[in-house]
């Protein structure tokens, strides 16, 4: 049976805007570990559900994917987003 962690996606760390950051990502878990390519060196294996990446609006939508196809899942909290109030000032003392 294939697992999934559902989770909302973080807001970009290189950009001050929040698109998209509402929406709620299904990944699945990898099945076996990567291993180095000895030709090239990059990493890779046989595990192709890694590279599916399924965007719901909702909370509710993704578990209820994730239900109707059997798919075991995990919800991932979002972190809680914490202020840091300063003034301008603060940046010459």
């Amino acid at each position: 049976m294939p697992t999934a962690r559902i989770y909302q996606r973080p807001k970009n760390a290189m950009q001050s805007g929040k698109h998209r950051t509402d929406l709620w990502q299904l990944e699945f878990e990898p099945h076996e570990a990567q291993r180095a390519d000895p030709l090239t060196g990059w990493a890779g294996s046989g595990d192709t559900q890694g590279q599916v990446r399924l965007g719901f609006p909702t909370l509710e939508a993704a578990k209820a994917y994730a239900e109707r196809e059997g798919i075991a899942y995990l919800v991932v909290p979002a972190p809680e987003k914490t202020l840091k109030l300063q003034s301008y000032a603060d940046n010459f003392r």
